[in-house]
């Protein structure tokens, strides 16, 4: 038998509460976010109060040696010895009612658990406007254990409440003394904790995990790096999460990093300053380096544990800064790109915000210069789809080449290689109108194609407006400004026997027209309605206006599979055109 990777340990409820608020189990506010119903806080009260059983815990130690220190400030006495790997939701669920503190949930927001008891029918609910106005219930059983008299005075006070709303008989005064006393007495109720040896590394861990709680969250070295800050340097990851929550929250004045872009998560933005301090794009190598471990002897030192932490700060102070952010998705709007719903991938948003701060900060290229080159980096990598699959790998081959990068002109030179690099000819003309082979609504080629049209300053398809405004996702309204239209409506489409949904949502079938246009076109034949519409232009404007949407001469009486075809290169020599124009500045 191999070495033994764990111990099991008993521990009391009460002395679990009585580590985790002196720091010596860390529950951070934010490991994962609290994302236990209220109800299944209830149900745990309520299994614990009968006696029944509520799972292991998993705690790892850290490895760190006696004596370490939190970087920062907080009111732990010190800075844990054993981490949470699995039971995080049940500790802060019991630490959360037990000691009245609140939790915050996945969209950030504070609040406290309100678990209120019934002594006389030894029922938990969560507390609501009824069970508030009911006098046979304890409000909160928090101040069981908070209340300075004890149990004794909750119990007087409970029943002074009760009397005053009814007649209460002697038996019923023993009940619920009784029902009091077991529920304070859940303070010894058993838990089996296994706790992990520091030799184990963080992929036995996560592996550890799964064969004992294979119904649970993934674990991942995200995981692992958020909970060694929660350790290590609490306000690094409450400044994660401050500008993630400020992210989502529209502000009337002030600066702030919200945004129509993406609404990240600590944990993406936490990828972008392990890129920027470290140059690596595999969090396992930050796992590493940020728990103090030397990668050579295998040794841990709090000493090189504080100095890559340093790093990573200087690097987060870079990332989290809102001016920095928004310079970036000026970068994202200068190619085209003027709302989330055009992304589809925030690794390539993030990896891209990697590259602006590296480029900034490392070797200070010039603001329009920077600009440009990471506006033409995002329509590259956004287009081919360079950072999805095997991402990580792809990133730290990017981020390795760099090491030979000396200055600015080299940096831009190298991003300038990777691109030209990519759109060969055989790439416009082959592999791009291949790509818009496709029905998804979300493929990244449809997407750089509105970005052209965007680029182009083009209208949309029979309006004089621009597809730029009826895209602005700022402008909300019952009806979408603009819409999707089928070019062969599906009407039509079913009448010429293609009845296939794939075959009908072919991304070369769609262009933005507005809303009011599209009801008017409705299930008529190509050749019917877009007659109608020509008199409304001069031969140059409808010209122009049938090369920006892609429209093959007399493709209105095109057989729609060759339509289709004939469109999807129409719709990649499109989005060169506008990849040129943003090469053109």
């Amino acid at each position: 038998m191999s070495v033994i990777l764990f111990s099991e340990v008993k521990y009391s409820l009460s002395k679990l509460i009585h580590d985790i608020e002196m720091g010596e189990i860390g529950l951070p506010e934010i490991q994962r976010p609290f994302v236990w119903p209220n109800p299944k806080v209830r149900d745990l009260f309520d299994s614990m109060y009968k006696g029944f059983p509520v799972g292991y815990l998993l705690f790892w130690v850290n490895g760190a040696g006696n004596g370490h220190r939190q970087i920062g400030v907080d009111a732990k006495q010190k800075a844990p010895h054993l981490l949470i790997v699995d039971g995080q939701q049940r500790l802060t669920s019991l630490y959360a009612v037990i000691k009245g503190v609140q939790v915050v949930r996945e969209d950030y927001r504070q609040e406290h658990i309100p678990i209120a008891f019934n002594p006389l029918l030894e029922k938990f609910v969560v507390a609501d406007a009824a069970s508030r106005k009911d006098p046979e219930y304890i409000q909160d059983i928090g101040r069981i254990w908070a209340h300075e008299s004890g149990i004794f005075g909750i119990a007087e006070e409970y029943l002074n409440r009760l009397k005053a709303a009814r007649d209460v008989s002697a038996d019923e005064v023993k009940a619920i003394q009784k029902a009091i006393n077991n529920l304070d007495n859940i303070q010894s109720y058993p838990f089996t904790a296994l706790e992990i040896s520091s030799a184990a590394d963080e992929e036995q861990v996560a592996e550890i995990f799964v064969r004992v709680n294979s119904k649970g969250t993934s674990l991942n070295q995200a995981n692992f790096i958020l909970t060694l800050m929660s350790v290590f340097w609490d306000e690094g990851r409450k400044e994660l999460e401050q500008f993630c929550r400020a992210t989502r929250v529209p502000v009337i004045s002030g600066s702030s990093p919200f945004n129509y872009f993406i609404q990240p998560d600590p944990d993406q933005l936490l990828r972008v300053s392990v890129g920027v301090g470290f140059r690596r794009a595999r969090l396992n190598y930050a796992y590493l380096i940020l728990r103090g471990k030397d990668l050579e002897t295998g040794q841990f030192s709090d000493e090189r544990r504080e100095q890559q932490f340093a790093v990573l700060e200087a690097a987060q102070d870079k990332v989290v800064d809102v001016q920095n952010w928004h310079e970036f998705l000026k970068a994202i709007r200068c190619a085209g790109y003027n709302s989330g719903q055009m992304i589809s991938s925030d690794n390539a948003l993030l990896y891209a915000y990697t590259f602006y701060l590296i480029g900034k900060y490392d070797y200070h290229v010039a603001h329009h210069a920077l600009r440009h080159v990471i506006a033409r980096w995002f329509f590259t990598i956004s287009l081919t789809s360079r950072y999805s699959g095997s991402f990580e790998s792809v990133m730290e081959q990017d981020l390795g080449r760099l090491r030979d990068v000396t200055d600015a002109a080299g940096f831009v030179a190298y991003l300038e290689h990777i691109i030209t690099d990519t759109f060969t000819e055989d790439y416009w003309n082959i592999t791009l109108a291949n790509a818009l082979n496709t029905s998804s609504s979300r493929t990244p080629s449809l997407f750089a194609y509105y970005a052209s049209l965007i680029l182009l300053k083009a209208p949309v398809l029979f309006s004089s407006l621009s597809v730029a405004d009826l895209l602005d996702p700022s402008t909300k309204a019952k009806k979408s400004a603009i819409e999707r239209h089928h070019l062969f409506p599906k009407g039509y489409l079913r009448k010429q026997g293609i009845t296939e949904v794939r075959d009908q949502n072919q991304v070369a079938n769609f262009a933005l027209v507005e809303w009011s246009d599209n009801i008017d076109i409705s299930d008529k034949a190509p050749a019917e309605y877009f007659a109608q519409f020509e008199p409304r232009y001069s031969s140059q404007e409808w010209e122009t206006l049938c090369f920006l949407h892609a429209l093959p001469e007399d493709w209105q009486n095109m057989p729609y599979p060759n339509f289709l075809e004939a469109r999807r290169k129409a719709m990649a020599q499109v989005i060169r055109r506008g990849f040129e124009t943003l090469e053109n500045g």
